[in-house]
């Protein structure tokens, strides 16, 4: 249940199979695999008690629209937690898989509201195969069109966001907690999971405090606000530290050759360059490159980690691909437009531009 943590061995080539045991060496030798038990406790206890602050603080400020303000907070802890629940997931801090599961499933279900178990799956094949169609669900995102071809097959309403994708990307991404929490919902109803009952009462334990707190703290109409506003901000937190990662970054049609471990990593991410606050807030997350290489890598380690990669690459000729934050969200609306300008605006214009153009290519 646990998240991939050893690399697939490369399938391509003695050379290239030598080169990503090459990197791996180096790596290790630096000590850079090694969990970091104090680092992981420290940052936890942290964690749980700014949640409890911020708990104490919620019902201390009762019924009032002040409240709005922990808002932002709320989401920003949780969104923290939920990266520490990633770290777990790909057993970056506990080696057995056990723990690794029950921490998991207490961080995801209980704390955050997220099913663990249909998380890991899907972040499962999204590491095995990022950015390839068909394969990874980032990029058969029901909320985006990575490609043209993509865009080609929606329909209604689907075709109107997919042609309008780049405008709407923030707002888009306010629903990423609804979709997380309908996911959630739909799994453990289907019960698709290890761990099913666990998960089950875990999950319902979190929505059953988290509407008592704000039904018996808030009025009716504070309470909608304050829920709204928590899960905009949520999921524009977590979709904007994923965003960076892979979107506007090559794709892999469904039928293209496999490469290598090293490139089928390397070439599809993109790190953050920024300063330590900011990888802060993506929880080491901005460093994609090295996170996908080295799944079990400790957030702590990558920094360093990548130093090592970013030369290795420059030796062996593979593209490290890093940009500004800003830069980051630029090439991905650019992206987004991009595609989206290839939607025609209505089914019918796109079937007469297809039986159109083999009489304009005879001309």
């Amino acid at each position: 249940m646990t998240v991939q943590d050893i690399p697939d061995p490369p399938s391509t080539g003695t050379a290239r199979r030598g080169e990503f045991a090459e990197l791996y060496r180096r790596v290790a030798q630096a000590g850079l695999l090694r969990r970091r038990p104090l680092y992981y406790a420290g940052r936890s206890a942290a964690l749980l008690a700014a949640l409890a602050g911020l708990l104490a603080g919620f019902t201390a400020l009762g019924a009032s629209w002040w409240q709005l303000g922990l808002a932002p907070l709320f989401a920003l802890v949780l969104g923290q937690l939920a990266l520490l629940g990633h770290d777990v997931a790909h057993r970056a801090v506990f080696a057995d898989r056990r723990t690794t599961d029950l921490v998991g499933i207490v961080l995801g279900n209980l704390v955050v509201g997220m099913s663990y178990g249909w998380w890991v799956d899907d972040h499962n094949r999204h590491h095995a195969h990022p950015n390839r169609e068909g394969q990874d669900p980032a990029a058969d995102s029901l909320l985006f069109a990575r490609t043209a071809q993509q865009a080609e097959r929606t329909r209604g309403l689907r075709r109107f966001v997919a042609r309008h994708q780049a405008a709407l990307f923030f707002p888009l991404l306010s629903l990423q907690a609804l979709g997380l929490l309908v996911a959630t919902g739909l799994t453990l109803t289907r019960g698709t999971v290890r761990h099913p009952a666990l998960e089950r009462t875990l999950a319902v334990l979190h929505y059953a405090v988290a509407a008592a707190l704000t039904v018996l703290v808030l009025s009716p109409l504070q309470a909608l606000a304050f829920t709204a506003l928590f899960g905009a901000l949520f999921g524009v937190y977590l979709g904007c530290i994923f965003a960076p990662n892979h979107k506007g970054m090559p794709m892999t049609g469904p039928g293209a050759e496999r490469t290598d471990y090293l490139r089928r990593q390397v070439l599809p991410s993109r790190n953050l360059r920024a300063g330590r606050f900011v990888h802060f807030l993506f929880g080491g997350l901005g460093l994609q490159i090295e996170h996908h290489l080295f799944p079990a890598m400790p957030v702590a380690a990558l920094r360093p980690a990548s130093r090592i990669v970013r030369a290795y690459c420059a030796e062996i000729g593979v593209p490290y691909a890093e940009a500004g934050l800003t830069a980051c969200f630029r090439e991905i609306l650019r992206d987004l437009r991009a595609v989206g300008r290839s939607v025609p605006a209505r089914p019918e214009a796109a079937a007469a531009a297809k039986s159109t153009a083999p009489a304009e290519a005879a001309r």
